[in-house]
């Protein structure tokens, strides 16, 4: 591929070493260019508005954060950038939710690294790609009629409500707790309880759910 233009890739994840190795296995790709590794939401809109990179990998779950807010921030703020997410998630409705904020393929990181630099030139292409398996039912889920699920908040009490709403919001506890003026280990204690009570096993679970009930994000978080 001598004299090929290489494609600039932005690797998002808050697993260090994992996100080095990557990089330099992606970076020894003839047609492929890394960019400096972004641990955060933070850094990797630090690095996006420096670098313009072609491609984002992301992480959908990175430490405290959901990579949905980056997604959708790419989306707002840099609709050309085409976003891969890489994660170890397998839920259908995070899928989804990807999907909807713009995420152009999903793979889980059991990946071959061969197949993750087939999608990551793809997607640089304009392609799209989910495995054979999710398919079917991420297209049934966006092509179907929206389920709404109103009921399954009604258990919450009002300050479980704005822990949730902070959570999909896509803040980390720590603003949270300060948002709340709560501290660190009672915004822990009601998020172990409206998980517990909406039967949800992360967060991330959770934050689909209360969009499937309706509640989007903050305005001021748009």
């Amino acid at each position: 591929m001598s004299g090929v233009e290489r494609v600039p890739v932005l690797l998002v994840d808050d697993h260090p070493v994992f996100a080095e190795a990557l990089a330099a296995r992606l970076g020894s790709e003839p047609d492929l260019a890394v960019v400096p590794v972004a641990h955060s939401v933070r850094q990797a809109l630090a690095e996006l508005a420096r670098s313009r990179p072609a491609v984002i990998v992301l992480d959908f779950a990175l430490g405290a954060e959901s990579g949905l807010t980056l997604l959708d921030r790419v989306r707002a703020e840099y609709p050309d950038i085409r976003a891969v997410v890489l994660s170890a998630v397998d839920s259908v409705d995070a899928v989804v939710e990807a999907v909807r904020r713009g995420a152009r393929a999903w793979l889980p990181k059991s990946v071959d690294v061969g197949q993750l630099v087939d999608v990551v030139r793809g997607v640089a292409r304009g392609e799209a790609w989910l495995a054979p398996a999710l398919l079917g039912p991420v297209l049934t889920r966006l092509t179907g009629p929206e389920r709404v699920e109103p009921d399954r908040l009604a258990v919450l009490t009002s300050r479980e409500r704005e822990v949730l709403q902070c959570l999909v919001d896509g803040l980390p506890r720590e603003t949270i707790a300060r948002r709340l003026y709560l501290s660190g280990n009672t915004v822990r204690t009601h998020v172990q309880r409206l998980l517990a009570k909406l039967d949800c096993h992360s967060v991330l679970e959770a934050v689909a759910v209360a969009q499937r009930s309706g509640m989007r994000q903050s305005a001021s978080r748009r």
